[in-house]
């Protein structure tokens, strides 16, 4: 076939049984290549080493905020999104878990005494070399775990599997209760990063304030002791008191605006990564004069509050407290009610993680521009009573402004002192977001290999292959397969000739002659079914005298077909000759294990007469010539007068002249002694001719003579055709009862579909 389409083309027609006969008359290569693989499947699927499997179940939950931090707007849950758990099974793959988990299992293997429960951190390569359990550095092992471990959430909820695969069971279960604890440490550490940050800013804070409570009281004391004990009025000392608490106050608003600030820079940045377009919209959303106004008029409100708190004397400021409370709420919810339609526009068309993200900005910046103005309003106020203790006696007043700053010194020193322990308190009370549903269980049986399923897998694949493989050879096989092949090419198809038992292209060849040899064979009757179509292809002509018989290359048959053709016809009763001129390898004195000489060329070269070259054979009716003395030049022996004067002489001997003549793409002889005959016949073998040499032999039969009537498919296995060749062959071999047979009234059919 020429190309992929003819092939789709011819193989439309065919059955399921067609293509099984293929497969069938292939069955050689099927069953090796399918043994083949079913055997190498086998080997390994004994010879696999068990892997186990341990899980640990963990839920994971968005972080919430830290108990440092405070909402001015309404919570917003649900679940969690599958980014957020993406993001998080992003960072379990990452190397530093895998690391970290690979230490924890090789300090784990030191600490226990079975060593034999370990597989995966060994050094197998010192193992087998050495015979000593070598351990794994840890960069390898991290390596290695991350084709052993695998991270998948199940669908729909907020659970992650942490699935382990090790030869060793207890492994396995290790590996992944060391890969949930390092997971769970790492993300403890990530919410408590804020809150340890905090805790050692104010540690470092606190430090510097107890030098500096340190520093003014020695002042203090040295000033006393130069200037002697000083007295203030009790008028001076209530102002002082307020002064410091007020700076002590101011103090750590500026500690509590550089965290605040520190965290709001980081959330934006973080925010303008995610969604710049959000960032962008919520900056100019905070900087409405409407909210300012409302923000500022509650951080004055709290100023006054604290003040009060500061003065308070009595149960009639404590109604007083209630009312600044009250006043703050009102303001309060106005801000809640604007930011809601704030927030609904941004968050409509946000994913949870920018909401999450967009929420903690927004407090974040509520938080600082109060402190901003908490910040104003106390320096305001300090600065009002600067005033009032800038008139003190000039003999009180440097003492005043001593006792004052170690007064605000003492007063922020334990306000900071207070808020350290108080960070110390929230960073261990701080929990992660993920908690181990269930931990790793020894598995009592292995996971893989399933040896039954690579067994089969084995199988089908082998059978895939195989059967591949003769469809494969098929497609790219450019040689003469069936009659059909024959016909496609415009090429008439005389009779097909199967396989003759006892023929080998080794010299074994002892049923050469089957016409002979076994008369009622199935080669036999093939022949005789040649014999009648050549009888009745040129009706209109007078019939056939000479016949000859030629193939495209070497080794196809023509000789045999030759043979078996002039023993059909003397069958029939008509006086025979076959004519060996094939003058470069001739056959025909070996199958009737004859010399050579004298033959054809003898005869030509007047060293023989014509009685001296013909022999008869075994079968009535039938004589054969040999090709005797090969010629230096055989081309120009077959073109001789003398050639065409004895081909003349011998018609007028013989009913039917067989010519065995050499091979068409070889050498010209053919082309010669075709205008000679009346009939030339191609041989073509099964399986054997190559389409493009059958194509080209046929166009140089038609363009050199007439005699040209068709071709003869040797060597064709019916089992290995299609449909109507196989039914044909059945037909024509059995009968009923099982026996061999023939009947002449069933012609075959020459279309495969």
């Amino acid at each position: 076939m020429e190309n992929f389409e003819d092939y789709i083309l011819e193989s439309e027609g065919r059955s399921i049984k067609d293509y099984i006969k293929k497969i069938r008359s292939n069955l050689f290569p099927v069953i090796l290549i399918t043994s083949a693989s079913l055997i190498v499947t086998v080997i390994y699927a004994m010879t696999a080493i068990n892997i186990y499997e341990s899980k640990t179940i963990l839920k994971i939950s968005k972080p919430q905020n830290n108990i440092l931090e405070t909402s001015m707007l309404n919570d917003i849950q649900g679940f969690t999104d599958d980014r957020f758990i993406s993001t998080e099974i992003g960072i379990m793959n990452s190397y530093s878990i895998r690391y970290n988990v690979a230490k924890a299992l090789i300090d784990t293997f030191k600490s226990v005494n079975n060593k034999d429960d370990f597989y995966l951190v060994l050094d197998k390569s010192e193992f087998f070399k050495n015979k000593n359990r070598e351990l794994l550095p840890a960069k390898a092992l991290a390596e290695q775990l991350a084709s052993d471990i695998s991270i998948e959430q199940q669908k729909g909820i907020d659970l992650v599997d942490i699935t382990a695969k090790s030869p060793s069971p207890f492994e396995a279960a290790l590996i992944a209760d060391c890969y949930a604890n390092e997971y769970v440490k790492y993300n403890l550490n990530i919410n408590r990063s804020l809150l340890t940050n905090v805790k050692d800013f104010l540690a470092l804070q606190v430090k510097d304030k107890q030098k500096d409570l340190t520093l003014s009281e020695d002042s203090l004391s040295e000033y006393q002791s130069k200037k002697g004990i000083i007295a203030l009025d009790v008028q001076s000392q209530a102002l002082i008191t307020q002064l410091a608490n007020l700076e002590a106050q101011r103090d750590n608003v500026k500690i509590d605006m550089v965290t605040a600030n520190n965290a709001l820079i980081q959330l934006k940045d973080e925010l303008k990564q995610q969604s710049p377009k959000i960032a962008s919209y919520l900056e100019s959303a905070a900087s409405q004069t409407y909210f300012q106004a409302i923000q500022d008029e509650i951080a004055k409100l709290k100023v006054t509050k604290d003040l009060a708190l500061l003065n308070k004397k009595n149960s009639r400021e404590n109604s007083l407290l209630q009312d600044y409370d009250s006043n703050i709420n009102v303001l309060r919810d106005k801000l809640n009610s604007q930011l809601d339609l704030v927030k609904n526009g941004i968050f409509s068309s946000s994913p949870d993680l920018v909401k999450d993200l967009l929420q903690k900005t927004i407090d974040a910046n509520i938080q600082t521009h109060t402190l901003n103005i908490q910040l104003a309003e106390l320096s305001s106020i300090i600065n009002k009573y600067d005033v009032q203790f800038n008139k003190l006696p000039t003999t009180s007043i440097e003492y005043a402004r001593l006792e004052r700053r170690r007064e605000a010194d003492k007063k922020l020193s334990s306000l900071l002192e207070e808020k350290y322990q108080e960070a110390q308190i929230n960073e261990l009370s701080q929990p992660g977001n993920v908690i181990i549903i269930d931990k790793g269980i020894v598995p009592g049986l292995p996971s893989a290999p399933n040896r039954l399923r690579l067994i089969i897998i084995g199988f089908l694949l082998g059978a895939g292959i195989s059967i591949g493989f003769v469809f494969i050879r098929e497609y790219f096989s450019n040689t003469v397969k069936t009659p059909e092949d024959l016909e496609n090419k415009k090429i008439n198809v005389l009779a097909w000739i199967p396989n003759i038992e006892g023929i080998d292209k080794n010299g074994h060849r002892d049923f050469e002659f089957i016409v002979s040899k076994k008369p009622d064979s199935i080669p036999s009757e093939a022949f005789k079914a040649l014999r009648q179509r050549i009888q009745y292809s040129k009706v209109d002509e007078g019939g056939l005298k000479t016949i000859l018989i030629t193939s495209a290359a070497p080794s196809e048959g023509k000789t045999v077909v030759s043979l078996n053709l002039a023993g059909s016809f003397a069958q029939l009763g008509h006086k025979t000759l076959l004519l060996d001129m094939d003058l470069r390898k001739p056959r025909i004195h070996t199958v009737f294990k004859q010399a050579k000489q004298p033959g054809i060329i003898d005869y030509l070269f007047k060293k023989a007469s014509l009685n001296d070259i013909i022999h008869p054979t075994d079968m009535e009716n039938m004589s054969y010539i040999t090709s005797g003395t090969l010629p230096p030049n055989p081309s120009e022996m077959l073109a001789s007068k003398n050639m065409k004067e004895f081909i003349k002489l011998l018609r007028n001997e013989y009913d039917i002249i067989i010519i065995d003549s050499a091979p068409m793409m070889t050498v010209i002889d053919t082309e010669i002694l075709s205008t000679y005959v009346d009939a030339t016949i191609l041989v073509v073998s099964a399986d054997s001719t190559d389409i493009e040499a059958m194509t080209k032999s046929t166009e140089m039969l038609k363009k050199g003579s007439k005699s040209f009537i068709g071709a003869v498919l040797n060597n064709f296995t019916y089992k290995s055709g299609y449909g109507s060749y196989y039914k044909y062959y059945y037909y024509y071999s059995h009968n009923g009862n099982g026996e061999k047979k023939f009947s002449a009234n069933i012609k075959p059919t020459l279309k495969l579909f």
